[in-house]
């Protein structure tokens, strides 16, 4: 079935060299376990998880060790067995650079799996869709083409929404990365078998298996194990690479012709994207009980001996990767955890592999020399041009530069994906995209302390009329208890009685006086 016959385009975009060809000359490989595991307690979209072990504790692969705080959360599981030997903030892979709270487990080298693992379902197409999005929940499966955003809440339309398209991203835009493309080649069947879970849990009505017109091997792998199995009902669409074009906007744009309206989402035009390492994990999490506690990493770089794609354990560090991918070579200038475009650096790699790692690059100066001197913007319009978004990073550069944060609001900001297209191709090397990071961080805390602010002149409010409340009722208890002993018939009696005792009083005193006389 080709539910899709035309592709279209999208705005602006920019060609780049892919380099991919370096890290899959090797088959997929699977790293030796290392001998400590650092796994961060945040490795998704959301809330933290919360610790369930205690130091000391013995764990077993895919032994829940952080359980989500709230809905929008992610669990966290042991990557393998062995003793719990601490709870404390480690360095961790995120753009801040700032530590964050992991548990340390000691591997024992057995690997042993948790006897309160999940059961497998393999009659998963008669379950509900409410079950099999609990299981996918419990176990830990996030977005792993870098979001990590909880899968089983994206697996969660609102009742109203209908999806039309189940779109499987297995497009790699950024240069180096091939970690879809060699999930794709050796284990496609685990990719059509997830896709055809999560079309059972939404109720989509087609599926497309979406990927560059240059991954021929990774086609052809998937249509023949969709002959295997007998499946007619998924497409598989080559689509012309072009930076960035496996955005999710961008991809949808190409595809279907249909424009996410600004502020919304996929849902609002009848379509959702899952990435294909995070089906491939629903496969493992419903078919066979698996938490995720691995994922595929692309080492590669003109910075490394012998670039290649790893299977990891999570929480392994990233120099264990690096030495199984042949060393540092040359001058080594930077790491990056994802690819040159929206990636970040690393600043040492003692840091672990987390669900959102796919691609570890290692850079040398010589192929990616430091950044050039930012130089005036000379209004020549190119980062216009190259906008998928049709924004206008010159004007958002002007009003971020005056903090003119309505105007930012009004042209577009939050709209910005962020691809890094405009400042690849400015000619005066301006930091485009840092600048429009930092700024949206600004404008959310700006947001975040009204809201406070908004919330303690709510609760002020609240407590003054509280308080003005008592105070009436107070009064009003005062005056009805003046009036209930004002009208009590005893009163007079205790008034006459009060008159009486006084009279004798003064009748002793006068006898008093009396007697004295005398």
């Amino acid at each position: 079935m080709n539910t899709i016959r035309t592709l279209f385009g999208f705005p602006g975009g920019v060609q780049l060299r892919a380099h991919k060809h370096a890290s899959t000359r090797e088959p997929l490989a699977s790293l030796e376990l290392p001998g400590e595991l650092v796994i961060p307690l945040s490795q998704h979209a959301g809330d933290p998880a919360q610790p369930t072990v205690t130091v000391g504790e013995t764990v077993h692969r895919g032994t829940v060790i952080g359980r989500p705080p709230g809905e929008f959360s992610a669990a966290v599981h042991a990557s393998s067995s062995g003793i719990v030997r601490a709870i404390e903030e480690r360095p961790v892979p995120h753009p801040s650079g700032l530590p964050a709270p992991c548990v340390v487990i000691t591997t024992d080298g057995n690997d042993s799996r948790d006897a309160r693992s999940p059961e497998p379902m393999p009659d998963w197409a008669r379950q509900s869709p409410a079950l099999l999005r609990r299981r996918i929940e419990a176990c830990g499966v996030v977005g792993l083409g870098g979001a990590a955003f909880p899968a089983a809440i994206k697996l969660t339309p609102a009742p109203e929404a209908a999806v039309e398209l189940l779109i499987v991203n297995a497009i790699e835009c950024e240069p180096w990365i091939t970690c879809d493309d060699v999930l794709l080649r050796e284990h496609a069947d685990q990719v059509i078998a997830g896709a055809c879970i999560m079309r059972h849990t939404l109720g989509a009505r087609s599926v497309v298996i979406t990927l560059e017109d240059t991954k021929t091997v990774a086609r052809e792998a998937v249509r023949t194990a969709l002959e295997a199995v007998g499946e007619t009902a998924i497409d598989v669409i080559s689509v012309p690479l072009r930076y960035p074009v496996g955005g999710e906007k961008q991809l949808i744009q190409v595809l279907t012709d249909r424009e996410v309206p600004a502020g919304g989402l996929p849902l609002d035009v009848g379509v959702l994207c899952h990435n294909a390492g995070t089906v491939a994990a629903v496969t493992r999490a419903v078919c066979h009980g698996e938490p995720l506690t691995e994922r595929i990493v692309t080492v590669a770089g003109t910075g490394v001996g012998a670039p290649r794609n790893l299977r990891v354990r999570l929480g392994t560090p990233v120099r264990d990767l690096i030495t199984a991918a042949g060393g540092y070579r040359g001058a080594v200038n930077r790491l990056i955890v994802g690819g040159p475009m929206m990636g970040f650096a690393l600043g040492q790699d003692t840091v672990p592999v987390t669900k959102g790692c796919n691609c570890i690059l290692v850079t040398e100066e010589q192929a990616f020399p430091a950044p050039e001197p930012a130089l005036p913007c000379i209004r020549c319009g190119d980062c216009a041009e190259a906008c998928p978004m049709s924004l206008q990073p010159q004007q958002l550069y002007w009003h971020a530069r005056g903090r003119d944060l309505e105007a930012l609001r009004e042209d577009g900001l939050f709209d910005c994906i962020e691809c890094g297209a405009c400042a690849y191709v400015c000619p005066s090397h301006l930091p485009l995209v840092g600048l429009y990071r930092h700024v949206k961080s600004e404008i959310r805390a700006a947001e975040q302390a009204q809201q406070f602010a908004e919330e303690a002149r709510q609760r002020y409010a609240f407590r003054q009329a509280r308080l003005e409340r008592e105070r009436r009722e107070q009064a009003e208890r005062r005056q009805r208890k003046k009036e209930a002993l004002q009208s009590r018939p005893s009163d007079k009696g205790q008034g006459s009685k009060q008159a009486e005792i006084q009279a004798a009083v003064a009748r002793a005193r006068q006898r008093k006086r009396g007697g004295g006389e005398r």
